[in-house]
Parts: structure tokens; C-alpha cells; sequence
């Protein structure tokens, strides 16, 4: 018996693997991902309400980490009121909310 070959997957982009799980996963692992979505849950927030929401994070990789969130769907860019959640975005920062809590609990 031939081993069939596998179905080549779609890449995924920005993930190393090809895989939508891991592409988000690495995406959501990046330093202050997170970070943003949970800030973002409660309202829309300017560049500098998020800076100083996110205070250790230097300009720039927040600038970078908001356009990942944005190309990816998760975030979205006001006219008025700045960034907000996509209701993609709030679906993630439910089913994550437990992580962070965890997440929150072992860095302390």
C-alpha cells in the first residue's frame, strides 16, 4: 500500500507553521498582545490612552503589536475614539480571559 501524499495547507500569514492555531497563538504570545486586548475590552482607547494603559512598552512595539492585531481582525481603528475590539477580537478576550488571569497570577 502507497502512502497517499498530504494535502498541501494554506499558509498562514505571519505563522511560521502554516497553521491558524499556531499563527494565532504566536500572535497572541508576543509581548503585549495580550496586554492590549485586555485594556481594549472595556472601551476604545487613543495611541496615548493605550501608551499609558501600557506603560513599560515602548512606543514603537506597541505601534507594531496594534497593526498585528489590526491585520489579523482583532482590532480596529476608530475615527474619533481610537483603537477598539473587532466583536472577533471580543470573542478572543473571552475565551483568553481565564489565560491572563493566569498569566497575571504566575508573573507576580
Amino acid at each position: 500500500m502507497t502512502k497517499q501524499p498530504m494535502p498541501k495547507q494554506r499558509g498562514v500569514r505571519g505563522s511560521r507553521t502554516g497553521r491558524p492555531i499556531m499563527a494565532l497563538l504566536d500572535l497572541l504570545g508576543r509581548r503585549w498582545s495580550l496586554r492590549i486586548l485586555w485594556e481594549l475590552r472595556e472601551a476604545p482607547l487613543t495611541s496615548r490612552g493605550l501608551r499609558a494603559a501600557c506603560d513599560e512598552a515602548s512606543p514603537t512595539v506597541l505601534q507594531t503589536r496594534l497593526d498585528e492585531l489590526r491585520e489579523a481582525g482583532f482590532v480596529e481603528l476608530g475615527e474619533a475614539s481610537g483603537y477598539a475590539l473587532t466583536p472577533l477580537g471580543r470573542e478572543l478576550c473571552e475565551t483568553f480571559m481565564p489565560l491572563h488571569r493566569f498569566a497575571e497570577r504566575w508573573r507576580k
